[in-house]
Parts: structure tokens; sequence; C-alpha cells
């Protein structure tokens, strides 16, 4: 007996990483973030790099490292946006002091911008946490 399994296709990593730091500089507009702190929350590529991804000549694929950090940036983003009764209040949030208790009084960019994975994750876990999940 012979099966026949169909093979999942596979992603074109030039497609991912275009839509991917496409929806990263979307965000980036939202919530007012400067050169500075974008490069910090990609994961500090080299500016040369960084200046060709915003003119849109996207890299052929991205790193694990930097999708990653999308992908939680993303995920804080539409958290926000169920959690808050508004976009403003949502894209405002980021940038206000918290009384979370991981965050010490700082605001989630603040802690964000140490520049570690894991300070984004923590950001996004939170908030998936005050959503319920």
């Amino acid at each position: 007996m012979t099966i026949l399994v169909e093979s999942s296709p596979q992603k074109d990593p030039k497609k991912l990483a275009s839509a991917a730091l496409q929806a990263f500089f979307n965000l980036s507009v939202r919530w007012k973030l400067s050169v500075s702190e974008q490069r910090t929350l990609l994961g500090g590529p080299p500016e040369s790099t960084f200046f060709k991804w915003k003119a849109g000549k996207s890299a052929r694929r991205l790193s694990r490292d930097t999708l990653e950090r999308i992908s939680y940036l993303l995920g804080v983003y539409k958290a926000l946006n169920i959690l808050l009764p508004s976009t403003r209040a949502a894209d405002e949030w980021i940038r206000k002091p918290n009384a979370a208790p991981f965050l010490h009084g700082q605001s989630a960019i603040e802690r964000m911008l140490a520049g570690n994975i894991v300070d984004l994750a923590d950001v996004r876990r939170y908030l998936d946490t005050q959503r319920g999940l």
C-alpha cells in the first residue's frame, strides 16, 4: 500500500521577510519609534542593513532572532488593541509608566528597549495574561 503525503508548501523566506518588515515599520509609525528604538527592537542590525530594510529593499531572509522579535512586537500590538478601548490608548500605553510588578514603574517600551529578546517576551506574556490566555 502506498500512502501519499502532501508536503506543506515551503515558506518563501523573501516574502516572509518582506511581510514581517512591512508590519514592523507600520507598527513603528503607530508607536512613534525613533530609528534608534527601531534598531534596538530589531536586535541591532547594522545601520546600512536597517536603512535598506526601511527603504523596502528587503532581505532575502531574516534571522530567526529578528523574526521572533517582530513576532513578539506584533503580539504586543494585537494584545493592546484587544485590551484597550481605542487604538490611540493602545498606541500610547507602551510609553506610560506601569505599575506591573515586572516593570517596576517603567514603561513597556523602556523594558523592551533593554535589547534582550526576553524583555519583548515578558511584555507579551504579561499582556496575554491580562487577556486571560
